[in-house]
């Protein structure tokens, strides 16, 4: 996984390039009609019910924007929160809190949908073992806060990118001229670049989890698409050789039934993908 240090420098660079696609030359709107001595004060007003996420990265848009702006928080990302809630007030110079309103509001309600549906799946495993993971399917640009949303959740991440840890899928293992070709050519690529990342697998069928078991140094099995009965017996099959994973098309109606087959972790893609914003609003008092 990447740094905190790499986290924050992506975080820094979703902001500076967010505000110069929004900003531009100049808020025109505020600077027309708003003095730039104006002081003024806003809530942000929860319209929704779910998981807050976010409030931590809006702090550090006004920060952005204006170093002087105070935040007051009255709830902390991670709360579950309901419709008439306020997360906190921003006070200070009117034109900063107008000039960092659409990036906060458009961060937070995309955050937010993305917790409480990682949640909502969390709840679903409740009494398991299985942990869910998000994936690479994010929106291009911010994925930062589309992993960190998932985190707030109570969901883990998976790699952050193509970087940080090797993942054979199906057309890696074709191209590679078959799955013990790819864990050996992989494992020399390793040595050769003095590399240390991790390795996971992708299985399409029982046979190739036990030619991927028969490889030392495999860090977790992708066993995907797999129905429930293959699922318990590649489980079964990879015991305590390496973690488990499963994925392909699981949704809220599936995943205890592949939890329940014994797998360490979940991975779903709709966790980022599909999602609906939280009704959020910044209001002036």
């Amino acid at each position: 996984m990447i740094s905190e240090e790499q986290f924050q420098k992506e975080l820094e660079l979703i902001i500076a390039n967010a505000i110069r696609e929004d900003v531009g030359d100049g808020d025109h709107s505020s600077l027309a009609c708003i003095p730039d001595t104006a002081k003024g004060k806003a809530k942000l007003l929860v319209k929704d019910e779910g998981i807050i996420a976010g409030i931590n990265f809006a702090k550090q848009i006004f920060n952005y924007v204006d170093s002087n702006l105070e935040i007051e928080e009255l709830l902390k990302d991670g709360d579950e929160v309901k419709y008439g809630d306020i997360a906190f007030y921003v006070e200070g110079n009117s034109q900063s809190i107008l000039k960092a309103e659409r990036l906060v509001l458009n961060a937070m309600q995309r955050m937010s949908a993305i917790a409480t549906k990682t949640k909502f799946f969390m709840n679903l495993l409740e009494g398991t073992k299985t942990k869910i993971l998000d994936t690479r399917k994010t929106t291009p640009g911010i994925r930062a806060l589309e992993k960190w949303a998932v985190k707030i959740g109570g969901g883990e991440n998976h790699r952050f990118a193509l970087y940080d840890m090797i993942m054979l899928k199906d057309n890696h293992i074709d191209f590679a001229g078959g799955l013990t070709k790819a864990i050996a050519k992989t494992k020399a690529y390793l040595k050769e670049t003095n590399r240390n990342l991790k390795i996971i697998i992708e299985a399409r069928n029982l046979e190739e989890i036990q030619e991927i078991i028969a490889s030392d140094g495999v860090y977790r099995i992708l066993i995907d698409n797999f129905n429930y009965d293959d699922t318990r017996k590649a489980v079964a099959l990879i015991g305590d050789k390496c973690l488990t994973e499963s994925s392909g098309g699981i949704n809220e109606k599936t995943i205890r039934a592949y939890a329940d087959c014994g797998v360490d972790y979940i991975s779903s893609g709709a966790l980022t993908h599909s999602v609906y914003n939280m009704d959020l609003s910044l209001k002036a008092v």
